[in-house]
């Protein structure tokens, strides 16, 4: 028998991984139908998830937390995406607007990041899962980008809403092999050397095995995927 080559081992793993990832996405849909929805920041490889789930639940609500400060790529990147593959995007963005929030609070970003997280993070997606009654959240998080998300499960229960993370064991590589094989377009900035992408002010280029480098060392996570949501 044939040795299989190098390119045939990635060609199995990529199938044998994207086929667990479409069970867990099916067994979402099984489960909680039109209670679910998917959640997205139009980021550097938010493109997977959204067409991972778009293609199996064409009509889910795709909710889009626009903060107000995200870089002008992002906008144009979440428009194309939109438009390729048919999402039903639903945008959401914090009762206060940007300029009144610098008005009352000044820069929060710098001064009170857990204050700047939730009021243009974490309210935004409190009321959209309020108003689209949603039971279960599916999200791209992946367990190498936060040592949070290390310990996460495939399926997490928070704060009264079911969490699915289908991707949550994926790799950077299996994401890129992914989003060659269905030649998905790229961030505009990934091909400046950014792994991440948010709002203008944290933004930075940086190694993708920094768990630290978000929010310049300052947090890890912005509350939403932690607690907090359902129930403030």
């Amino acid at each position: 028998m044939e040795r299989p080559s190098p390119k045939q081992v990635t060609i199995f793993n990529r199938e044998a991984l994207e086929e667990g990832t479409r069970a867990q996405v099916a067994w979402a849909d099984r489960v909680f139908r039109r209670r679910l929805i998917v959640s997205t920041s139009f980021g550097i490889q938010s493109a997977v998830i959204l067409h991972l789930v778009s293609r199996m639940i064409p009509d889910v609500p795709v909710v889009f937390v626009d903060t107000g400060y995200l870089v002008p790529e992002t906008y144009r990147y979440a428009e194309q995406l939109t438009t390729l593959l048919c999402l039903n995007v639903k945008r959401y963005a914090g009762a206060m607007a940007p300029a009144e929030m610098e008005a009352r609070h000044g820069s929060l970003w710098e001064t009170d990041l857990d204050e700047y997280h939730r009021i243009r993070k974490v309210e935004p997606m409190r009321r959209a899962i309020a108003e689209l009654d949603a039971h279960a959240w599916i999200a791209g998080l992946r367990a190498d980008q936060t040592t949070f998300r290390a310990t996460l499960d495939p399926v997490t229960f928070q704060d009264g809403v079911f969490k699915v993370h289908p991707i949550l064991r994926w790799r950077a590589q299996d994401v890129y092999y992914y989003m060659e094989h269905y030649r998905l377009p790229q961030h505009p900035l990934w091909e400046k050397g950014f792994t991440r992408v948010g709002d203008w002010h944290s933004t930075s280029a940086g190694g993708e095995d920094d768990k630290h480098a978000r929010f310049d060392g300052r947090a890890e996570e912005c509350g939403l995927h932690t607690s907090g949501i359902a129930d403030e």
